[in-house]
């Protein structure tokens, strides 16, 4: 996973985020609602790949988000999974109220990471969470999976909205984060070593800490 400090930076930060799961989770709809506010209770399921470029103020600076809705049928993954190339965030989501789309997420988890960078910022998303009569995995269960698995972890309703911005909002924080930290060393590297050239590559590198929510 790879970022260039602002000397080089020609554009906004542009940082490519990856919807995944299981068909008939929700992912379009928590696009949709994050992207324009808008909920389709009849949506069909997406064919291929679709993404939305969304705009965030994090710290005064402008970054943009280019989400990709990746097809969850099985028939669709040698098209979709393409499309992970580049990510450096993730949101894995699930249906609160079907445990088979649950016991997929570590199927999902291993198809991003080999087809991904493996510190792709991820979030563990159980949506639907409006469903309270309906569901089956518990909020504890999917605490314990995504400390676990060193995930970010929230539940979403796509239906009345609740933490779907939150949900994007802290995939794409933490990355800009990390690019931060990561130009911050850069210059003190600079400063302790004046005659170095200009172009420096930065990379992400170890695991993130096991950090529930």
């Amino acid at each position: 996973m790879t970022f260039y400090t602002e000397e080089e930076q020609t554009e906004d930060y542009l940082f490519k985020i990856v919807l995944v799961g299981d068909s008939a989770v929700g992912k379009s709809n928590l696009l949709a609602r994050f992207a324009r506010d808008e909920f389709y209770p009849n949506s069909k399921s997406t064919i291929g790949v679709e993404f939305q470029t969304q705009k965030m103020d994090i710290n005064g600076k402008e970054v943009k988000a280019q989400i990709w809705d990746t097809a969850g049928q099985e028939r669709f993954r040698a098209v979709t999974s393409a499309y992970y190339t580049g990510a450096v965030g993730a949101l894995l989501v699930y249906d609160i109220s079907r445990r088979q789309m649950f016991d997929s997420i570590g199927r999902w988890l291993n198809e991003l990471h080999t087809l991904s960078d493996m510190n792709v910022v991820t979030i563990l998303v159980g949506n639907k969470s409006d469903l309270k009569d309906a569901r089956e995995i518990y909020t504890a269960e999917g605490n314990t999976l995504a400390e676990a698995q060193g995930l970010f972890f929230i539940e979403t309703s796509a239906l009345d909205s609740s933490n779907v911005a939150a949900a994007f909002q802290t995939v794409v924080r933490d990355i800009y984060n990390i690019l931060s930290r990561k130009v911050i060393q850069t210059q003190e590297l600079k400063k302790q070593d004046p005659g170095s050239g200009k172009t420096v590559v930065l990379t992400f590198t170890g695991r993130r800490k096991p950090r529930g929510r």
